[in-house]
């Protein structure tokens, strides 16, 4: 017969430690000063062994009862309980070495090798100011959210927005490498993935400012090409319009990613030139950025081909295209073009055009030209120049889709090329100008 809570409640100590049994060796063990321990005899093989659970009342009748049926499970499988139990507290204390900082080194020193470097500096900023001062040294098993929504807000309170979502991205990585672990629970993940709602929205009419008519771009790249700006850095102004990548794409982009262009020989004329960018400078999420699937390919019009083959004697003895003045090492800084634009033209572009602008007016220009030649089909190819991969998108339908619009991506920016150069210098006559001190001869 069962045990039942009046039973237990009811049971007092005697002169002799005595049992109450409940059911398949379950029994509550009643001590003369008084305690009742939950407690299972089971046998394994031969030997017969005596198992603590727990202790009444921290453990109920329905808890002591629950933790019988496991233990019983464990035992029909032939494992001996107390010595998982064993193990599982020892696995416990281990868990307990193993901090948010921990998981988070390896995390970064696996994204590192694939990031560029100024990228991996700017994330392992956010970790060492926004994350390990609150929560760094935490067993990651038991950090929850609370603390994680207390440092997302602490970011948001100086007014970074975006940067406090693409924190909670990072945390989300970390975690999802400590539940592949098996030091956190899918619960976290998804509390982690709740945050999102509970962070502010970005705020409107935070788009980059950016020209949108054809005249103005000529105008634009006209007083570029004017400015006392770098030779490297108005050539990197130029082959960002005519290429449409990201700034951050543009500074470490390396020569050896450039194909069918003959540098020895000027004057062939490119075997479809184009610029092939690995997944890992492309703006993804952190599991696509080790996929090739992912990579950008940018079909070169003949005016890219120009800017690069007058940049070649300039930088081409070096790995990156645009090296800093400072160390051919790394990449052209980060301010270096918006500076420029901020500067220039006695700083009358200054809020109105910036480097990442060149792709919303790519955007906005081509879009209207294909609405007004009823051009539906353009849309799709507008959004694969600018590689915007769709939610959901797998990594071989994505594959497919740049192969399958590789030639109307290559028309569309020939065209988009066309425009925005009519009428402006070529790339080597800016060059040797400039090397002659004749910037007032431009256009």
């Amino acid at each position: 017969m069962s045990l039942t809570i009046v039973e237990i409640k009811n049971a007092k100590p005697q002169t002799a430690d005595y049992r109450l049994a409940d059911s398949q060796g379950l029994f509550l063990y009643v001590t003369t000063a008084g305690g009742k321990f939950w407690r299972y005899r089971y046998r394994i093989g031969p030997k017969e062994k005596t198992l603590t659970l727990g202790r009444y009342p921290e453990m109920g009748l329905v808890a002591a009862r629950e933790a019988h049926y496991e233990a019983r499970k464990l035992v029909s499988e032939g494992k001996d309980p107390a010595l998982e139990k064993q193990k599982a507290k020892i696995a416990r204390i281990e868990a307990a070495k193993i901090t948010f900082r921990k998981l988070a080194e390896e995390w970064l020193a696996d994204q590192e090798p694939i990031w560029s470097l100024s990228n991996a500096k700017r994330v392992r900023h956010r970790f060492e100011r926004d994350l390990y001062p609150l929560f760094g040294n935490h067993p990651i098993g038991q950090i929850e959210s609370a603390p994680i929504l207390r440092a997302l807000r602490k970011i948001e309170a100086r007014g970074s927005i975006e940067t406090a979502k693409r924190v909670r991205g990072y945390i989300k990585s970390v975690f999802r490498r400590a539940k592949g672990e098996g030091l956190v629970e899918h619960a976290i993940l998804l509390e982690i993935d709740e945050i999102k709602d509970a962070l502010k929205p970005a705020r409107r009419g935070s788009k980059q400012p950016a020209l949108t008519e054809v005249p103005e771009t000529l105008e634009f790249q006209k007083a570029v090409d004017r400015s006392t700006s770098s030779l490297t850095v108005k050539l990197a102004s130029r082959l960002l319009a005519l290429t449409l990548v990201r700034v951050g794409v543009l500074r470490t982009a390396l020569w050896s990613e450039f194909e069918g262009i003959d540098w020895d020989n000027p004057d062939a004329i490119p075997n479809a030139p184009i610029w092939r960018i690995p997944a890992g400078r492309m703006k993804l999420d952190v599991e696509d950025k080790g996929n090739p699937a992912f990579g950008h390919d940018v079909p070169l019009p003949h005016q890219a081909v120009e800017v690069l083959r007058a940049l070649r004697p300039l930088t081409g003895g070096f790995a990156l295209l645009f090296p800093n003045s400072k160390s051919w090492r790394e990449p052209m800084s980060d301010a270096a073009l918006s500076t420029m634009y901020k500067r220039m033209g006695g700083g009358r572009y200054k809020n109105v055009m910036v480097p990442h602008g060149w792709r919303s007016s790519f955007s906005t220009i081509m879009n209207e030209r294909a609405a007004e030649l009823e051009r539906d089909g353009d849309r799709i190819v507008i959004d694969l120049v600018l590689a915007h991969v769709p939610p959901g998108v797998s990594a071989s339908e994505w594959s497919y889709n740049r192969s399958r619009y590789r030639k109307p991506r290559g028309t569309l920016i020939q065209i988009w090329a066309d425009l925005i150069t009519h009428g402006l210098d070529p790339a080597q006559d800016v060059v040797s100008r400039y090397l002659n001190g004749s910037l007032e001869d431009l256009q």
